[in-house]
């Protein structure tokens, strides 16, 4: 098959304490400074190295890692934003990039004239962006503050614009990062359509979230980036498994502290056995009960919360929501706390719990936070020939003399 995206002992470095465009006057005071000074205003930290990597055409990558893994670098040189120190990569075909939100977007201009700007920007012509206007508009849910100013829009409602514009320009590389960190639940499902839609019409796609049950369900193959190389490549199911394993904790209580811009200051993440005890390890035959807790800096409105579990293979077996039952989290600056009870459906084994926390525009928490095992019953015969779940279930056999 055609490789579209090659990449050849690429690496990057940068020197901290060094900016892009430096004057005559701050050379030659560089140049003064003693040579220790020197070396320590220009530590170098490389932010990718010695990464190897093909990618094919109509091949949807899902690129995984924590935070600073280097994985927004990596599709900064794929689009051309960044060059690299060492190595080489080619890229063959049209990219369309969507890395930050609201890249080549102006906050004083209106949301139509911002659709024309854009797509400009990403290299559509006036003619291409008209045919494409309505299908836009009716993506990103922004209808009625279409002649509104940028600059009064939500960062979600300024996300769903960008995306939208991005996502139809009909690329033959499709570069995503983070696309899902703002934005409900039906934005997010179209985010994935539109992508898996990608995949399907043969165009090849670069997916970076920390949502690795979005991974597992776009995603056929994977790469796992740590501290700036390449740790993993393969099979999505495989590569998500080695790097969930990873991240996630054993333990039944999680306490997790929020940036302090946010409207959250803490969140907690707690599983309960069926009498209320604090336990990482439970019965396949046992409910298990999750304890959401967050503390909130402020007065709040419509705040939604979501717990999902995880397989083994990076499938999202439960995704529940608290919107789902009509109830969202109001209130003033106080500690909330939410439980969700799951009855005992699942099969032995091994899941990563995750948590998501915000509202339609604004995104507190999102990330897998503890690993839990389901052990099995003493009469229980080898797991593996089991399903995803397992519920209790009552076989009958009748039997019927014949004549």
């Amino acid at each position: 098959m055609t490789v579209a995206i090659e990449a050849t002992a690429l690496g990057k470095r940068y020197r901290l304490g060094e900016g892009g465009y430096v004057t005559l006057r701050e050379k030659l005071d560089a140049r003064l400074r003693p040579r220790a000074a020197r070396a320590s205003a220009a530590r170098e930290v490389w932010a990718l190295r010695d990464l190897d990597l093909e990618v094919t055409e109509g091949d949807v990558l899902g690129i995984v890692g924590h935070n600073g893994a280097g994985k927004t670098t990596f599709l900064k040189m794929i689009a051309r934003i960044v060059r690299p120190t060492t190595g080489v990569v080619r890229v063959r075909g049209r990219v369309a990039a969507l890395l930050e939100v609201g890249t080549g977007f102006h906050p004083e201009l209106t949301g139509r004239e911002n659709i024309f700007l854009n797509g400009v920007v990403l290299g559509m012509s006036r003619r291409e962006i008209r045919r494409r206007f309505d299908e836009i508009v009716a993506f990103a849910d922004v209808e009625r503050f279409l002649d509104t100013p940028l600059k009064r829009y939500s960062s979600g409602m300024s996300l769903r614009l960008a995306f939208a514009v991005a996502a139809h320009l009909e690329p033959d590389v499709a570069i995503v990062d983070e696309v899902l960190a703002v934005g409900d639940v039906e934005f997010q499902r179209r985010c994935l359509g539109r992508m898996s839609q990608f995949g399907q019409e043969g165009r090849t796609v670069l997916f970076v979230s920390h949502d690795t049950g979005a991974v597992g369900q776009l995603c056929r193959r994977a790469v796992w980036l740590h501290e700036g190389r390449l740790q993993a490549n393969g099979p999505a199911p495989d590569v998500l498994d080695m790097y969930l394993r990873s991240t996630a904790k054993i333990t039944a209580h999680v306490d997790v502290p929020l940036e302090a811009h946010s409207s959250m200051e803490r969140l907690s993440l707690t599983l309960l056995g069926e009498r209320g005890q604090l336990t990482d390890t439970p019965r396949r035959d046992h409910p298990l009960t999750f304890e959401i807790a967050f503390t909130a800096r402020h007065s709040v409105m419509a705040v939604d919360a979501a717990l999902y579990l995880i397989d083994r293979h990076g499938v999202r077996i439960v995704n529940e929501n608290l919107s789902d039952t009509g109830t969202t989290v109001s209130g003033g600056p106080q500690r909330y706390s939410i439980r969700l009870t799951l009855p005992p459906l699942l099969a032995a084994g091994d899941y990563v719990v995750g948590v998501w926390l915000g509202t339609r525009d604004e995104l507190f928490f999102r990330g897998e936070l503890l690993r839990l095992t389901i052990l099995p019953l003493p009469h229980d015969r080898d797991r593996s020939i089991h399903g995803a779940v397992r519920p209790a279930v009552h076989w009958s056999v009748n039997t019927e003399l014949t004549p």
